[in-house]
């Protein structure tokens, strides 16, 4: 038994009312660990470390490394839980357990087998995956073939595993297992496919609980008609069949491959809906609910308490998964329990985490434009009608539209300093050109219906890292970088924020003012997300290198036309210059 399944078995015998549905909520107090992918779950990706801080981070060395062995896009972070790493891989999801006390040995190792046939050719933009969970003296893996598996933590055995769904659909999984109090709820991808999204509630014996869809009748959303409330008001009966033309709600989209984060206090967790399929909007007239919307629900009873559409009738693949970030701020003269947002529509949004009151929305990226503004009474943004592809019709290109389908920021996630009160975000600075065309759908086929050419928009420019105040809308400090910044972030309570880049680099900024202070060259582009933790009194710096992605499509997949890979190839042609595939974790230290 591992040191922290033990001291949470005596405290659970000693504390009344302890239960093991507060095992988590205990163990990421804990600064030495990392336990879940954003370290809590609040999403804050903030470690509370300081030995790393902005007097020594130029004096950080490489302490150790390992090959997964897989040569695909490495996105999400390892965990950290006692003594022992835990490491994954992009298709086939391979798991490490590494032992720190003996540089990092394979403690043991799983390998699923899953059906290459079925699974890979359906995975839109990579094969990644975002990453592994624990609860319950289990470490959860979400595979790619949507089956959810329990590995003991000790072993590695299988204790138990679900397929939830048929790769042959068009069904897959990229995001990670959520374990949150007692329960684990999984999202699916497939979106570019037709896939209806949902999310899925077990318990920690492989149970389903409940299952909630992104569109269609009230029942099967898990809605309340009176008390489910979209702006404060309820959002009425069939709210959702009321906004799609027929049955294009079926293979609507609005799938749930993002990050998912949860207030214990509350009792609600948090996500975001995908697209709405296809991506050609003449197809599906309408507001298209509830896809491209933020969801807060009942972990208990699954019943969402209220929604909010970013982009109805969305026509650019902006998909509103990214994280949701959880901190209490007073904003206006007010304390408020935030839920802040960085939309791959561009606007950074913060809102009343128990209300869904819409407090802030400004744009986080200057070349945004497909919109000017989002109303805060109504929650709708003021569209630019030059750039609306439903406006200018089926198979006419419509130009210059910022930012492009992967969004001012795709799922690399943001973090949080309760020091500096500012989160700091990495950031897509790309525009498109779009091509909306007529498509049928056919389970299991693309269904997309539009051809896109991405690229810079501003010469050498295609990222930026900014710091940004939730409180007011608007960017601190940026620092500007040639590709997309597609890593996760991190920042500690040294003041020190750390990040990727597509070339390869870990970088060290200044949390205060975005100077850079350390890079490092990784072995392979990075797409994967930054944490830290201690082992034996050392602080430690870990990330996941490898080349990937829907950045790095192109060279993972061997892809040479411009619009292929849904028009990123284009974009990044010129990454290939600066970096080769991989798949490596890089672990540093002072």
């Amino acid at each position: 038994m591992t040191k922290t399944k033990l001291s949470l078995l005596m405290l659970s015998l000693t504390l009344p009312g302890y239960s093991v549905a507060d095992e988590l909520r205990e163990m990421q107090k804990n600064p030495d660990t990392w336990v879940m992918s954003a370290g809590d779950y609040a999403n804050t990706r903030y470690s509370q470390l300081s030995e790393i801080n902005l007097d020594n981070v130029q004096d950080l060395k490489m302490a150790w490394s390992f090959s997964t062995g897989v040569l695909r896009g490495h996105e999400g972070n390892s965990l950290i839980i006692d003594d022992v790493m835990y490491v994954h891989t992009p298709f086939p999801n391979i798991v490490f357990a590494l032992d720190l006390n003996n540089d990092g040995a394979i403690k043991w190792k799983y390998e699923p087998k899953q059906n290459y046939d079925e699974t890979v050719p359906v995975m839109c933009c990579d094969v990644v995956n975002r990453g592994l969970s624990y609860g319950d003296g289990k470490i959860f893996l979400n595979q790619a073939d949507t089956t959810l598996v329990a590995l003991d933590i000790e072993t590695g055995e299988v204790i138990w595993s679900d397929k939830r769904d048929d790769p042959r659909t068009g069904a897959t999984n990229t995001g990670n297992a959520n374990v949150f109090k007692d329960k684990i709820i999984v999202g699916i991808s497939g979106g570019e496919f037709g896939v209806r999204g949902y999310v899925q509630a077990y318990d920690m014996n492989g149970k389903t609980l409940y299952k909630a869809y992104s569109t269609g009748p009230d029942d099967e959303m898990m809605v309340d008609p009176q008390n489910t409330t979209a702006m404060l008001q309820p959002i009425g009966k069939d709210s959702s069949l009321n906004s799609w033309q027929g049955e294009q709600w079926k293979i609507g989209g609005g799938t749930t491959w993002g990050w998912f984060s949860y207030d214990p206090d509350m009792d609600l967790y948090y996500y975001g809906t995908g697209n709405p399929s296809t991506w050609n909007p003449l197809q599906r007239p309408g507001d298209n609910k509830w896809t491209m919307s933020l969801f807060a629900r009942d972990l208990d009873t699954g019943v969402a308490k209220w929604i909010y559409q970013m982009t109805p009738h969305d026509e650019w693949d902006y998909d509103g998964v990214n994280e949701n970030i959880l901190v209490d701020q007073k904003i206006k003269g007010k304390m408020r329990q935030m839920l802040v947002h960085f939309d791959r529509n561009g606007f950074g949004y913060t809102m009343d985490r128990a209300t869904g009151e819409l407090l802030v929305a400004e744009k986080f990226d200057p070349s945004v434009n497909w919109a000017d503004s989002v109303s805060l009474k109504t929650g709708l943004p003021d569209r630019v009608a030059k750039y609306s592809p439903a406006a200018n019709g089926e198979d006419t290109q419509t130009t210059g539209i910022c930012p492009a389908a992967h969004g001012a920021k795709d799922q690399q996630p943001a973090t949080f300093s309760p020091k500096t009160g500012l989160f700091y975000v990495p950031t897509n600075h790309i525009c498109m050109d779009l091509e909306p065309f007529e498509v049928e759908f056919v389970a299991g086929q693309p269904y997309v219906g539009a051809e896109v050419n991405m690229y810079p928009a501003t010469k050498d420019n295609m990222g930026n890292f900014i710091a940004w105040d939730a409180r007011e809308g608007k960017i601190v400090w940026s620092n500007p970088e040639r590709f997309s910044v597609w890593s996760g972030a991190m920042v500690t309570a040294g003041d020190v924020v750390f990040y990727g880049t597509l070339e390869g680099y870990i970088k060290a900024l200044d949390a205060h003012n975005g100077r850079e202070l350390w890079r490092f060259k990784t072995a392979s582009g990075i797409v994967g997300n930054v944490n830290s933790y201690k082992h034996n009194g050392k602080q430690y710096i870990s990330i996941l290198s490898g080349i990937g992605g829907w950045a790095g499509i192109g060279m993972t997949n061997n892809l040479e036309n411009d619009s292929d890979g849904l028009g990123a190839v284009g974009a990044y042609k010129s990454l290939s210059n600066w970096t080769s595939l991989g798949g490596v974790l890089s672990v540093f230290s002072l």
